[in-house]
């Protein structure tokens, strides 16, 4: 490493987010960028650490301590190579990826202040779109067809890396354009639409075609492709089977994050299909990632007021001793959304929704719980305590996870990859498990020619 003492003398420092006053009037990116001068500085903090367990929490096994290192010498086409040998994508990791790598860094375990690794890959990956290191590349075709069926992050990581390999790869997307959640789920406040547009456009510059509007209903309608890959995501949310689910007012998370982004292109939705938190009392439940996206916009359109709740107990702040090293920290987690303003509450279960009179609702009905730990250390169990209250609103936003699909028997030459395979789960995994699937596919037409 460069500056092997790094760490020792210069402290973490993060980019840092606009101001909440400006930031919840705009969709913009909230986050913002150190300068030159100071990303190198972060990156010098990288240790030459014996084990870099940062490879090992990556999911895609990105390098960062070779790539930080040449990024604080200033060699930013190196540090741009090294990364994307392992990451296609490190626009989207650098913005919204919760950092594997960063809580397996040991700085993290050291001072609590680990090397700033996804603020880093996002330096230079906008670095090497700014000074022309991209180049759209033309490959050598290998006489195969390859058809991936959806275009979110599985699917475009699959297809990139099926492209690079001499496959012949066409897109089918069942939206008017690729990206799948990162185009139609995550607001634009934390990941510009233009960034897919820009990649996207790249992977059909080097050969990827794209087919949008086509609904996949069977693998058997791609037969003259010699491969397919189904990256179709978790399509259905987990939803909330209480008296007044289907009042007015009632909507699943992605029905409002999906047409707010839509609305942003430009699409015109107007009338009853048009969902808003202007002027409403908005009730998120679900306390992941989703339900922190819900109050983000939910304060962008105008809400009077906005409340979270969460099934599960509140998780404790800093440290968790019953998740340690190398589990993941479960720990309390404050969004930017957070900090724009919400009153979040934990150990709520919803008994049911309350109807105005006019079939809209007006409050949500819930329940203290209370989790009994199971005595021979397996899956605690719920139990609720009879203490009930109603909590006022009039637009509910359930945003409780999306279930895991469910496939047929498929022939050898169909493979499942992303969501699609494993069940929700984080886009660096989506990533990492479409170009795993892209080297299946290459192994297994190589081996059956």
């Amino acid at each position: 490493m460069g500056n092997p003492k790094a760490f020792l003398t210069v402290p973490r420092q993060e980019a840092g987010h606009r101001p909440v006053y400006e930031r919840i009037k705009d969709f913009a990116e909230v986050e913002q960028t150190l300068s030159t001068h100071d990303r190198k500085l972060q990156a010098s903090r990288c240790m030459d650490c014996g084990v870099p367990f940062c490879h090992w929490a990556c999911p895609l096994g990105n390098k960062a301590p070779e790539w930080n290192d040449a990024l604080y010498q200033g060699k930013w086409e190196l540090a741009y190579r090294l990364l994307t040998a392992t990451n296609p994508f490190p626009e989207f990791t650098g913005r919204i990826c919760p950092a594997l790598c960063e809580k397996a860094c040991i700085l993290n375990h050291f001072n609590d202040e680990p090397t700033t690794n996804r603020e880093d890959e996002c330096a230079i990956i906008e670095a090497a779109f700014r000074e022309g290191y991209i180049k759209p590349a033309a490959y050598e075709r290998n006489g195969h067809r390859v058809a991936v069926i959806g275009a979110g992050p599985a699917g475009l990581s699959a297809a990139q890396r099926l492209n690079s390999l001499g496959y012949e790869v066409t897109v089918f997307e069942k939206n008017a354009n690729a990206g799948g959640l990162l185009r139609y789920g995550i607001p634009n406040f934390k990941l510009n639409k233009y960034l897919v547009s820009r990649r996207t456009q790249l992977m059909e510059a080097e050969g990827v075609k794209f087919e949008f509007n086509s609904e996949f209903s069977d693998y058997s309608d791609y037969s003259d492709f010699d491969a397919i890959v189904i990256a179709t995501g978790t399509p259905t949310a987990r939803d909330l089977n209480v008296p007044g689910r289907d009042l007015e007012g009632v909507h699943f998370a992605l029905e409002i994050l999906s047409q707010q982004n839509r609305l942003l292109t430009g699409e015109d939705i107007s009338g009853e299909k048009r969902i808003s938190a202007e002027g409403k009392k908005v009730l998120v439940i679900g306390g992941g990632d989703t339900g922190s996206d819900c109050i983000g916009t939910s304060h962008r359109q105008g809400a009077t007021s906005v409340t979270q709740i969460e099934i599960m107990p509140k998780p404790p702040v800093g440290h968790n001793p019953d998740t340690p090293w190398p589990w993941w920290p479960v720990v309390l987690k404050t969004t930017t959304s957070h900090e724009e303003g919400c009153e979040r509450r934990w150990c709520l279960t919803t008994n049911r929704f309350i109807d105005d009179g006019n079939g809209h609702v007006k409050g949500a009905e819930v329940e203290e719980v209370e989790w009994i730990a199971a005595k021979d250390g397996g899956r605690p169990q719920m139990r609720p305590t009879g203490k009930k209250e109603v909590i006022d609103c009039d637009l509910v936003l359930l945003a409780m996870g999306f279930l895991r699909p469910e496939h047929p028997q498929y022939p050898a030459n169909v493979f499942i990859a992303g969501d699609a395979k494993s069940g929700a789960s984080l886009v660096v995994r989506a990533i990492a498990s479409g170009r795993q699937v892209a080297d299946d596919v290459d192994k297994f037409l190589k081996e059956n020619k």
